[in-house]
C-alpha cells in the first residue's frame, strides 16, 4: 500500500504513514498490538537519545533523534484517534492555547521584565493549573504534585526539593547542606558496619544519595546531567586503558589492577593537556 507523496505535507504524509501502520487488515502486525503502555518505554528511550544527540553535538543525528521522538507522538494520538479520544491536531491544538496562555507578555497585555520575572510568572500559571488538577479530582492540592514518578530519581529528587524549597522547606545555604552529607554517610557507614539487614543499608544509601542530589541543587548543577557528563568521561578513560593495553598485547582480563591504574591517570594526565 503506497504512500501519497502530492499535495500534502510531510507530517500529513507521516499520519498517513502511521495510520497505514496500524490498519488492522494491511499493517504491520508488530505496531498494531502495541498499546500505550508498551509504546512508553520507546518514548523515554528516544527521549534520551536526542539528549545524547545535543551532547555530541551531532547535528545530523539530532534530527534523526528528534524525527524518531515525533513519531512517537503520531504513535500515542494514532491509537488515541482509534479508541475515540484525540488526533494529532487535538494535541497540537492543546499545546499551542496552553504556550499562548503562559505567555501573556508575548501574546497579550502583560508585561515581564526579565526571564526571572518569567520564571515566577510561569510557576504560577503552572500551580494555577495544578490547582484546578486537584479540585478536579476532589482532593486538596500538594505542592509535590505532578513530579512525575516516571522521571529518572535524580531529576525527579531535584524537582522534589525544588518544590519543598518554594514553601521554605530548604536549607539556607550550602554549609548546613554539607552536614547532612556527613551525618547521611556516617548512618550508612554505621549500617554497612553492622551488616545485618540489605534493605536498612539500601535506605541509608538513598538518603545519602538524595542529600547529595540537594547540594546539586543549591551549587547550581543538575546532578542527571552532570552524571551523564561523568559517566561519558568514565567511558572515554576506559577505552583509553582498552587501547593502551591492547598496544602491549594485553586486555583488561589478563592485567592488574596497577597497570590499569597507571594508563587511567595516563589518561587524565592526557586530557588536561589537551585543554
Amino acid at each position: 500500500m503506497s504512500v501519497s507523496k502530492e499535495k500534502t505535507s510531510p507530517i500529513e504524509q507521516l499520519l498517513e504513514i502511521m495510520e497505514k501502520l496500524r490498519d488492522p487488515k494491511t499493517g504491520c502486525p508488530w505496531d498494531i498490538e502495541q498499546s500505550f503502555k508498551t509504546i512508553a518505554p520507546y518514548t523515554i528511550e528516544e527521549a534520551y537519545e536526542v539528549a545524547e544527540a545535543i551532547a555530541d553535538g551531532d547535528m545530523d543525528e539530532l534530527k534523526s533523534e528528534l524525527g524518531d521522538l515525533m513519531f512517537q507522538v503520531v504513535f500515542y494520538t494514532q491509537m488515541a484517534k482509534e479508541e475515540g479520544h484525540f488526533d494529532f491536531n487535538d494535541v497540537v491544538q492543546a499545546i499551542a492555547d496552553k504556550m499562548i496562555a503562559r505567555h501573556p507578555h508575548v501574546f497579550g497585555v502583560k508585561s515581564i521584565a526579565d526571564a526571572e520575572a518569567q520564571t515566577i510568572a510561569w510557576e504560577e500559571m503552572k500551580a494555577e493549573e495544578r490547582q484546578r488538577a486537584a479540585e478536579k479530582k476532589g482532593r486538596p492540592l500538594s505542592v509535590l504534585d505532578n513530579v512525575a514518578h516516571t522521571l529518572p530519581a535524580l531529576t525527579r529528587a531535584i524537582k522534589l526539593q525544588n518544590r519543598a524549597a518554594r514553601v521554605g522547606f530548604d536549607w539556607p545555604d550550602t554549609a548546613p547542606v554539607f552536614d547532612k552529607i556527613k551525618e547521611e554517610l556516617e548512618e550508612l557507614r554505621a549500617e554497612i558496619a553492622a551488616n545485618n539487614d540489605p534493605d536498612r543499608i539500601a535506605e541509608e544509601y538513598g538518603d545519602f544519595l538524595f542529600v547529595v542530589a540537594n547540594l546539586g541543587r543549591h551549587i547550581g548543577v543538575e546532578p542527571e546531567t552532570i552524571l551523564a557528563q561523568t559517566n561519558r568521561k568514565f567511558t572515554r578513560r576506559f577505552h583509553y586503558i582498552e587501547q593502551r593495553l591492547h598496544e602491549n598485547n594485553k586486555s583488561p582480563e589478563t592485567s592488574s589492577l596497577e597497570e590499569m591504574d597507571y594508563y587511567w591517570n595516563e589518561a587524565k594526565k592526557t586530557e588536561k593537556e589537551t585543554l
